[in-house]
């Protein structure tokens, strides 16, 4: 039997980067009310869909130059995340973004990492009206109902699980779906916390050398069985 190939789809907003820089962008300008809008959204009251496009319709496009200045230069890469590229190479895994962030942050900050970027799935922007669109190029087919906006199980279906292992790493409500269908989990944060509700099987990370390490010794387990 042909081994399964090896696919990874990685979250951005607070996997990649330290912080989560959508609610950093938001909680930077401060705009009244948006606070209310991200607690639902957490809460799943909200769509992320809706809860992400309603916090920005709040800003006006006049703050487009500080706003896409901010979510750039604000972002920390999480650590190792070089080193996880570059074994992911040499370990012929395939390496996708699959990330709720926005188009005019996201692809900047991964430019200099060398991912193409047909391989970045992430939600785009819309500066030409009065008040900030977020648009969604990546929507939801139709086995999935939950209005993600970026639907991540979407881009996982086009890998079909008879012919992939698919690994996901992540950290909050939009990688909760994903996580059902993968065969690996990596979480923190709000993964962590919905596997243990779901009694999701998962491996927790705080660097993506953690990650690295587990994926060796997974593969020493596997020769050893052998």
């Amino acid at each position: 039997m042909t081994a399964k190939k090896r696919i990874v789809f990685c979250d951005f907003d607070g996997t990649i980067t330290v912080n989560d820089n959508i609610i950093a962008i938001i909680n930077h300008f401060n705009p009244p009310g948006w606070k209310e809008i991200a607690e639902k959204t957490l809460a799943q009251e909200l769509t992320i869909m809706d809860g992400v496009g309603q916090m920005f319709r709040l800003l006006p496009t006049s703050l487009e130059r500080e706003v896409v200045d901010f979510g750039i230069t604000n972002a920390k890469i999480r650590d190792g995340f070089a080193d996880f590229l570059a074994f992911c190479r040499d370990e012929q895994i395939e390496f996708y973004v699959t990330s709720g962030g926005i188009d005019f942050f996201v692809y900047p900050i991964l430019a200099r990492f060398g991912i193409p970027e047909n391989h970045i799935y992430c939600n785009g922007s819309d500066f030409t009206g009065e008040r900030i669109e977020i648009t969604w190029p990546n929507p939801c087919d139709r086995e999935c109902g939950n209005n993600c906006g970026m639907c991540k199980t979407t881009i996982m279906r086009r890998f079909p699980a008879d012919q992939y292992e698919r690994i996901i790493i992540g950290d909050s409500v939009t990688d909760f779906e994903g996580a059902k269908l993968a065969d690996i989990v990596y979480s923190r944060s709000y993964l962590t916390t919905k596997c243990r509700e779901l009694g999701i099987a998962h491996t927790e990370y705080e660097t993506f050398n953690d990650i690295i390490n587990n994926m060796k010794s997974e593969r020493s387990h596997k020769q050893d069985e052998l």
